[in-house]
């Protein structure tokens, strides 16, 4: 046990070690409060005083959410060891997040986008007075989970940080290799003698290798062999970078450098996010510094993304998701304009259906008014476009193809790598496997609204009462014709409608991910034994027997989590290929559905007519009688010529009713099948 004189911790409590400080957990001695305390060792000492003394000054004069909290300077009652009392993160720093084999890919968008905000929001707080950190990398990012569930990540180590302007050059060299500007590296880590000076926007860079990092689960730049085993290529790759490029990567001993200007298909960010962050990144990663952006334009960049908000997009012809990251005072234009460049379908060919109903855009509807969406309630899109659309589906890399080999050959340590790696591939496996379950369900889904959607009605024409009979006649045959093409596609549709119900029912039973996330835990749990076994120098028989045993579970059930993906593919598969023709099928009987239910309110607005017409005709006719029976005694007359109209007119009342109902009956077909708008009652 080791104390100062408010503060007390054991010196297994290790949280971290450096070059020239370990940090503990420790408590409050009166309060048992949890608190980190850092103890500076030996090493420390043999720096110049203002050097030791650096970090205490940063961290008195910092004060932000986003950055760890200084509470207390003490010294070791022996020693005398200076001891800096911080705020405890007790859930360790952003690398043990991303050593997680769940986070093998990088993390899901929406703990990036924490981590996004928090490091702006904290760099931004050193800027505004001066600091310049000089270490920026994910052990150097420390987290905790608040009273909300959410995480919170805050700026830590100012052992190197020091004050600078933006203007302000300095020449001493700090930092985590891998993490490094280039001119940086060259210096401390070649040892190559150069009389650069630097300048704050080193710390850009390290942001730039930090979140590529936390994005995609890798660094960005590696040369054959990993950036600590060949830091000669390491350099070459970071200085001949092309303009553009945010990652490079040398496959083969002396290879060719592979340069990317994109996230990869593994990564777990949307398009939609990955079109915001890409040009971030390509413009902080960026060694010329005439084209590197300063901290003003990086926190314009950033800020720019973390105000936008998110629109879930499925579009169904294509069986795509998509993310539409867009400002909240944006209106329906700009949304559609986005929506454009990610599926290619034009806004004048965009409709939409949300949870069953068609949903009509006001094009000055601004976007924080539009309904709130998630990955699995989205906005159906469905393009309406004479071309048909080309099916992409969900796009990834096979997963079978980042599970390890596993030797027999028992090794502690490469075991357990090894494990690590087939933990996280088959975390990958069942996220896809989970993409690809809420495609068909979404699919299913949104061909049952577009079957069920609205249908507007037709436009009114006037008509005189002397043509009544004629125009009953007319209305007549044409319902008649209406009714044979509806119940031609009454059939064709109530077909697709029994395959879709069964469809949605299979999704609902079936078991794939359930099973996958079984294996993923047995994995789990054998991951841990192997980093059990990694600490040991060497295993007992028994041990090792049972080590070996669990290396071939672990292979066993990476082929089982193969098995069962390879299973939900082809299911997949099959569903896209029957969602052409589906969709097809139902686009171009919507579009009869739209005529028939046209011609069907127009026959409703003649029949209201005709209607007032024959109401107009009665009411003139009683009004003459009563005035023929005022004036003049009753002349005798088989039948008078009032009461022969109106004969006749009761029979086109009849005649009427019997159209009424044919029309009735047609309309209530098509509002089943295509949801018609409802027609006035005769």
């Amino acid at each position: 046990m080791q104390s100062t004189p408010n503060y007390l911790w054991s010196t297994e409590d290790l949280l971290g070690q450096g070059a020239t400080a370990s940090v503990y957990k420790a408590r409050n001695k009166k309060s048992g409060e949890l608190v980190a305390v850092k103890v500076f060792n030996n090493a420390s000492y043999l720096r110049p005083h203002e050097v030791q003394m650096r970090e205490f000054e940063m961290l008195r004069k910092l004060n932000h959410k986003n950055i760890v909290k200084l509470f207390a300077v003490e010294e070791t009652g022996s020693s005398k060891q200076k001891v800096l009392v911080m705020e405890y993160c007790s859930s360790g720093s952003l690398l043990n997040v991303l050593e997680d084999p769940a986070n093998a890919f990088g993390l899901a968008e929406s703990e990036f986008l924490i981590v996004l905000q928090c490091v702006v929001a904290g760099m931004n707080h050193l800027r505004e007075n001066g600091v310049v950190h000089r270490d920026i990398k994910p052990g150097n990012i420390m987290r905790l989970v608040g009273e909300d569930g959410q995480s919170i990540y805050k700026l830590t180590d100012f052992g190197a940080a020091r004050e600078l302007e933006d203007d302000e050059k300095f020449v001493s060299v700090y930092g985590t290799e891998e993490y490094l500007h280039p001119d940086v590296y060259e210096r401390a880590v070649l040892r190559k003698p150069q009389q650069k000076a630097f300048g704050v926007t080193v710390d850009l860079w390290s942001i730039g290798v930090t979140f590529y990092h936390a994005a995609t689960g890798s660094l960005p730049f590696v040369p054959f062999g990993g950036p600590r085993r060949n830091k000669e290529i390491m350099y070459k790759i970071t200085t001949e970078k092309p303009p553009g490029a945010i990652a490079g990567i040398q496959r083969q001993e002396n290879g060719n450098i592979e340069w990317s200007y994109e996230l990869p298909i593994t990564c777990r960010l949307s398009t939609g996010l990955k079109d915001q962050l890409i040009p971030v990144l390509a413009n902080i990663l960026e060694l010329d510094q005439e084209k590197c952006w300063g901290f003003d334009q990086f926190f314009a960049g950033t800020n720019d993304i973390l105000h936008r908000i998110v629109v879930d997009v499925f579009s169904l012809q294509q069986a795509s998701s998509h993310r539409i990251y867009i400002h909240s005072y944006n209106t329906t234009a700009k949304f559609l304009d986005a929506v454009f460049k990610q599926t290619n379908i034009a806004p004048h060919h965009q409709e939409y259906f949300f949870e069953g109903h068609l949903y009509e855009l006001d094009p000055n509807l601004q976007a924080h008014n539009f309904c709130r969406t998630t990955e699995s309630s989205p906005l159906t899109l469905l393009s309406t476009s004479e071309q048909p659309e080309d099916v992409l589906g969900v796009r990834y890399r096979d997963p079978a193809l980042d599970f390890p080999k596993l030797v027999p050959r028992v090794d502690v340590v490469a075991d357990c790598s090894a494990a690590k790696s087939a933990v996280g591939a088959a975390h990958q496996t069942l996220r896809v496997g989970q993409a690809l379950r809420r495609g068909r369900e979404l699919l299913a889904r949104g061909l049952q609204w577009v079957m069920f959607q609205a249908v507007p009605g037709g436009s009114r024409d006037p008509a005189g009462v002397d043509v009544l009979e004629t125009r009953l006649q007319r209305v007549d045959q044409e319902l008649s014709q209406c009714s044979h093409s509806i119940f031609d596609f009454q059939g064709a549709l109530d077909g697709i409608l029994a395959e879709l119900v069964k469809d949605r029912q299979q999704v609902h039973e079936d078991k794939s991910t359930q099973q996958m996330e079984c294996c993923l835990e047995k994995m789990q749990g054998i991951y841990k034994q192997f980093k059990k076994a990694r600490t040991c120098l060497r295993l007992g028989y028994n041990e090792e027997q049972i080590h070996k045993l669990d290396k071939l579970n672990l292979g066993s059930l990476a082929r089982r989590v193969v098995s069962i993906f390879q299973n939900c593919v082809q299911q997949y598969q099959e569903v896209l290929a029957l969602h052409s023709s589906r969709m097809r099928k139902v686009c171009e009987i919507k579009k009869h559905l739209k005529r028939l239910s046209n011609r069907i309110s127009a026959c409703s607005v003649e029949m209201m007519e005709c209607q007032d017409c024959l109401q107009g005709a009665l009411d003139r006719l009683l009004q003459v009688e009563k005035w023929n029976l005022a004036l003049a005694p009753p002349v005798p007359s088989p039948v008078p010529l009032s009461q022969e109209m109106a004969l006749r007119m009761q029979e086109l009342l009849e005649q009427m009713r019997s159209v009424s109902c044919n029309l009735q009956l047609n309309n209530s077909i098509i509002e089943r099948l295509g949801g018609a708008a409802p027609t006035p009652s005769v």
